[in-house]
């Protein structure tokens, strides 16, 4: 004797799987669960099949894909893990871009910002890493066009990148706003603009490219000689200037007047913004000590 299949109403299913009676009969109007059978009043009937189909439909649907997706994974047109590792790259996405979001909002109501401030931090904040790039290749390319400069100090000067974490602090968010805003501001691409231009006019690129290491040396002396209310005309200043005379093989004068000239609080800007966005160790303010040399050469 034949065993009779069993069948289920709709209502059976949702009592079974705890779904609404609404969704399976969508479901079942969308064509992911055809009736197997009907009842002489025209009801739907499902079988023992059915309700499995129903279950791995939930699943899909929970994990976050889509009908059509749904229909290709029911009909054998693509494999669940296919598109698993496609919804996965989709979430991922969009989970970075919700946690800029958060870090944007942190910073709105840390810096009690305005509407414009709000819009033009939400718009950085939302640029991928590449696009950041090519914003701060486009700064050095302007500021060296067209000039004959060391090759090997500028390309490690544009080296450098903004590279925010997926999940990066209201800090770096910040960091990122001032320094977009840092590079497009006028008056500091005529800054750097005139450092590139005085560095390719001495054509001396590679005498202080060898003396750079000595920088964070010279610079800390001067800032505890700062920090001690020694003047720049003390036997310690005096002699700190002499031994910076002597590296460079410049006169006095003119290398006061070259570091004068490369001495600015908004370049020294750049590197600490840099290093708070890429998570580097601090990069500490030298702009008072190297006044303070320069006061010392002077003296």
């Amino acid at each position: 004797m034949a065993s009779v299949s069993r069948t289920f109403t709709i209502g059976e299913l949702a009592r079974r799987t705890g779904l609404p009676v609404k969704t399976i009969r969508f479901y079942s109007d969308e064509g992911l669960l055809p009736p197997t059978d009907r009842t002489s009043a025209g009801y739907r009937l499902y079988d023992t099949r059915s309700l499995a189909r129903l279950e791995l439909i939930r699943t899909l649907r929970e994990l976050g894909l889509g009908l059509d997706d749904v229909a290709k994974v029911l009909a054998s047109r693509a494999s669940v893990p296919q598109l698993a590792a496609r919804h996965l790259e989709a979430l991922d996405e969009q989970i970075r871009r919700l946690r800029l979001r958060r870090a944007v909002l942190r910073a709105v109501v840390k810096r009690k910002s305005e509407l414009e401030e709000v819009k033009l931090m939400n718009k950085l904040a939302a640029m991928s890493d590449e696009e950041r790039a090519r914003l701060v290749d486009r700064f050095w390319d302007e500021m060296v066009e067209g000039l004959a400069v060391d090759e090997a100090f500028y390309g490690w000067m544009r080296s450098a990148k903004p590279s925010l974490p997926d999940d990066p602090s209201p800090e770096q968010v910040e960091a990122w706003v001032e320094f977009a805003e840092l590079i497009q501001d006028p008056s500091f691409r005529a800054l750097i603009r005139g450092m590139s231009e005085r560095h390719a006019g001495r054509g001396d690129g590679g005498a202080w490219e060898a003396s750079r290491e000595q920088w964070a040396d010279w610079s800390e002396r001067a800032q505890g000689f700062l920090d001690a209310g020694l003047a720049p005309s003390s036997a310690e200043g005096q002699a700190l200037a002499a031994e910076l005379v002597e590296a460079s093989g410049l006169d006095r004068a003119a290398l006061a007047q070259q570091i004068d000239q490369g001495n600015d609080a908004r370049a020294e800007r750049y590197w600490q913004l840099m290093a708070v966005m890429n998570g580097w160790p601090p990069v500490p303010t030298r702009y008072p000590a190297v006044n303070w040399l320069v006061a010392a050469l002077r003296a």
